[in-house]
């Protein structure tokens, strides 16, 4: 099934699981205690973590975050890799995430579709001092590419209709170029971004194309690709479940929606490499859900963009 399919598909399902639901309501209907909840695993010990499947090695990426999460909840964190950006979305409808890593704009989808998820904190990337990352434009050296405007008539690598830093902000730039992204490139989904950078480095599939700068900078610092233009995106939000308890929520919260990746270790966190793990995860800044306009507000603006629809 296309994703575009599937997308439309989300609404219709979320009812039906909301319907389920109902019916699970006890006998009397009588109000739970303050503190009770559910978990997607069904195990109150076990809280399952959604990451947005960016790069081939996305659970060694986000291994300290989750390592973070159990120790700040005393609970066993149990990855849930989704197979692309669209199923990661759907299993946040289905309630079958508690905590989850997401993408702005794969947040925007999730919400948008009926997914009862808050965002609570913004993912820092590098030096950045405020949530945010780079949308990376690249192209192959041997392309002859050498501005946006460039790209048309060529075979462009994108990472997912879902993607913010491998769609939604690429096709912004493009419109600006003057390059209409669904009828002036041949788009090519290479599902990550490690494929995309791949991709155009090799110059068989795509001559260029777009990734987020944790994958595109080593790969220009090589030689493999050059830089053709960066936009900083929304930091990439932390999200619970509304379902878990509410010593759950509180403890996320509380020790996960100010925090470093020096904090993180100091409590106990393991990592080989800090300098790499700073790179994709520095820390984080609070945000709520009103952070998150300007990805709803540039939707609006670019009706070629059928996820946004």
């Amino acid at each position: 099934m296309k994703k575009s399919l599937r997308l439309a598909s989300i609404a219709a399902s979320a009812l039906l699981i909301a319907g389920l639901a109902a019916c699970s309501t006890p006998a009397g209907g009588s109000s739970p205690a303050a503190d009770e909840g559910t978990y997607a695993s069904g195990d109150s010990g076990t809280l399952v973590f959604g990451v947005v499947p960016d790069t081939e090695s996305t659970q060694n990426n986000w291994q300290p975050l989750g390592d973070y999460i159990s120790i700040i909840t005393g609970k066993k964190v149990e990855f849930f890799e989704a197979a692309d950006y669209t199923a990661l979305i759907e299993a946040s409808i289905a309630g079958k995430i508690d905590v989850a890593a997401f993408s702005a704009f794969t947040y925007y989808n999730a919400t948008k579709n009926g997914a009862k998820i808050t965002p609570f904190a913004g993912q820092l990337t590098g030096d950045l001092t405020d949530p945010g990352y780079f949308s990376v434009a690249m192209a192959n050296p041997k392309s002859g590419i050498k501005t946006l405007a460039d790209f048309a008539g060529h075979n462009i690598c994108f990472v997912s209709q879902t993607s913010t830093s491998g769609y939604l902000f690429p096709s912004k730039a493009l419109l600006a170029a003057g390059v209409d992204p669904a009828t002036d490139v041949t788009p090519v989904f290479a599902g990550k971004h490690d494929a995309s950078e791949a991709k155009i480095a090799a110059g068989t599939e795509c001559e260029a194309g777009f990734a987020e700068d944790a994958v595109a900078d080593p790969a220009i610092a090589a030689g493999d690709v050059i830089e053709i233009d960066r936009q900083l995106v929304p930091g990439a939000p932390i999200v619970y479940s509304n379902a878990l308890p509410k010593s759950v929520i509180n403890a996320l919260v509380s020790k996960l929606s100010n925090t470093t990746m020096d904090d993180m270790i100091a409590a106990g966190v393991v990592v080989a490499d800090e300098s790499a793990a700073k790179e994709w995860f520095a820390g984080t800044k609070p945000v709520d859900d009103s952070y998150y306009d300007q990805i709803r507000d540039l939707c609006k603006s670019l009706p070629s963009v059928e996820a946004c629809q």
